[in-house]
């Protein structure tokens, strides 16, 4: 019997409090960057530990199975707010950092490649709390779940509206994120997403293998290159040390024609055999086509990337993609899900 297992079998007539197993728990930062920002734990009971920053598109800050980080955080970590400089001023990376939003276009993903700082604003939105369910085992109740209402709207433009729901199951190491996009505008409007998953150490370290299945293009340049080239595959399939190309600002980016199965599922994710530990991801082709693999390998700044979404970052031909438009009618409501599932070998 698995040890999660044990305690799922075991509740009966031994706790007081729904929270001594596992559950949400709602707070505020109080000092720092990220100071005055409603944030959500959420203890799965399962060993797997999560931070959803409300004030911020309700995306996954820290997160932790047992005492390995999975994450990758920032310098900045969690800020209240956008920073003045840009986007990139204010990043402070975490699990889930979602990007573009509705509104995007193929050629604004294009520029963001090339360097200018338009990821759009999902990552800035404030949501509206719709919903909290607290797991109670004592009634057979194990979900867990946080819903939230955000608007993306500019005074006569495009006005959407995103329900988040971040959920999770008491034993069980799986996260899922379902959003629902709506288009409450009176006009068609563009609408890309991109799921920008930042993993960090100890998950990610040397040797950690990256797994994902499909048609790879690098996104071309020096840097890139490097890593991405038909030669180099099975060792861009593992995590290197820390490297000089990848000082400042240097990544190796790649964009993947993500395979799917029967049920157009598709999966990728990485596994430290060292450690026995992994996160698998899980998502549907049809919702999210592609995949990108960024792999940025800087001293203190030691970080991969596996960020499903709508398009590649680069939709104007120098990727080897041709712009294609994805839009969404007025009324009309786009849904889509990931799922995280960490993987352990006892």
């Amino acid at each position: 019997m698995a040890k999660n297992d044990y305690l799922l079998d075991s509740y009966e007539d031994k706790i007081s409090n729904p929270c001594q197993v596992g559950g949400i728990e709602l707070s505020e930062l109080c000092d720092g960057p990220g100071a005055g920002t409603r944030i959500a734990w959420f203890n799965t009971g399962s060993g797997l530990r999560f931070k959803v920053v409300v004030d911020r598109g309700m995306d996954i800050a820290d997160a932790f199975m047992n005492q390995f980080g999975l994450a990758w955080i920032s310098h900045l970590g969690v800020a209240a707010a956008p920073q003045p400089d840009g986007w990139l001023h204010g990043q402070g990376g975490g699990l889930l950092a979602t990007c573009y939003g509705p509104d995007r276009t193929a050629r604004d993903a294009a520029a963001f490649s090339a360097g200018f700082p338009l990821p759009g604003r999902f990552g800035t939105l404030r949501a509206v709390l719709e919903s909290i369910r607290q797991p109670d085992p004592q009634r057979g109740e194990y979900a867990m779940s946080l819903c939230g209402r955000m608007l993306h709207t500019a005074a006569s433009g495009h006005h959407f509206e995103i329900r988040r729901t971040v959920g999770a199951t008491l034993g069980a190491p799986k996260i899922t994120i379902r959003d629902c996009v709506t288009n409450l505008g009176n006009k068609r409007a563009p609408l890309m997403l991109l799921y920008r998953c930042n993993f960090g150490y100890p998950l990610v370290d040397e040797g950690t293998r990256i797994v994902w299945r499909g048609r790879w293009t690098s996104r071309g340049g020096r840097v890139d290159d490097f890593i991405f080239n038909e030669p180099n595959e099975p060792r861009f399939r593992r995590c290197l040390p820390p490297i000089a190309e990848h000082g400042g600002d240097g990544e190796s980016v790649a964009f993947i024609d993500v395979d799917a199965d029967r049920r157009s599922t598709c999966e990728c994710g990485l596994f430290n055999d060292a450690l026995g530990l992994g996160v698998r991801m899980r998502f549907k082709k049809g919702q999210l086509p592609w995949l990108t693999n960024r792999q940025h390998f800087g001293r203190n700044e030691y970080v991969v990337g596996l960020d499903p979404g709508t398009h590649p970052w680069v939709c104007d031909g120098s990727g080897g993609q041709e712009p294609v438009a994805l839009v969404i009618e007025p009324g009309e409501t786009r849904s889509y899900q990931l799922d995280m599932e960490i993987q352990l070998n006892d």
